[in-house]
């Protein structure tokens, strides 16, 4: 099934899970001030959760896993809690790399790089050129992210297109912006899982993000287990896609 956003959504049978899970992980701040630790803890922590979630998300089905690491807006927070952050991103790249490959996972990074330091790069490229043609689960992590910063930034690539005369205007339509964006031939999320209790995006793939359904979860970040991933396909499965037409029974 194709959308107007340009990507291709699965035809999933009742009872098989979505193609596209994508979660935005938050509370790992709020785990460890529950427990009086500082906040780099917290995000220690929520590493933790996401090689378990990797794990689990594979043994699904789920076919394309999105994790919203570090979006555009964090540059804001301290510069401590910032260099944590990174830390965590070549830590987790260096550690788990080689079992990802092994097991199958692709790993794709988006999001801008520019401002991002010449090593995390380099293990950015690295992730991706070892595990390009793994078939089993594409992990897809948004790091240094911005729903609004990846559309701006995809018109601009089809303003210059059209400048430099290899596009026409009139041509221009949803499926061409697709084309053009972080995500692009990525199917856009068939579920999106917020954790931590809190009830927005966030600037998260928002235009991918059209017809997704939407779980919020109570849970911090730290304690989404396998089992609360679960309960969240279900919850998916039992609602009833309709893309903009009518139900089976007309309502």
């Amino acid at each position: 099934m194709t959308l107007s956003s340009g990507q291709t959504m699965s035809d999933a049978a009742p009872g098989q899970p979505p193609r596209h899970v994508a979660i935005i992980m938050d509370g790992n701040g709020r785990w460890a001030a529950k427990r009086h630790l500082p906040r780099a803890a917290g995000h220690r922590q929520g590493v933790e959760a996401v090689r378990v979630i990797v794990r689990a998300a594979g043994e699904l089905g789920i076919e394309y896993l999105t994790l919203y690491g570090f979006s555009s807006e964090n540059w804001k927070r301290p510069a401590e809690e910032v260099n944590d952050l990174m830390g965590l991103l070549r830590l987790y790249i260096r550690r788990d790399l080689a079992e990802l490959h092994q097991n199958g996972v692709r790993i794709r990074i988006i999001g801008d790089r520019a401002h991002l330091e010449s090593d995390i790069i380099a293990l950015i490229e690295e992730a991706e050129a070892l595990t390009r043609n793994n078939t089993k689960l594409q992990l897809v992590i948004a790091f240094n992210y911005g729903g609004h910063n990846e559309i701006t930034s995809a018109v601009r690539k089809i303003a210059y297109e059209v400048k430099e005369g290899r596009m026409d205007p009139d041509e221009i339509c949803p499926q061409t912006v697709a084309r053009f964006l972080d995500t692009a031939g990525v199917p856009d999320p068939d579920l999106i899982i917020r954790t931590s209790g809190e009830k927005r995006l966030s600037n998260f793939l928002i235009w991918q993000s059209a017809y997704s359904e939407l779980v919020f979860s109570d849970a911090l970040w730290p304690d989404f287990t396998p089992e609360r991933l679960r309960e969240a396909v279900a919850e998916y499965d039992r609602r009833e896609r309709r893309f903009g037409g009518r139900s089976d029974t007309g309502e």
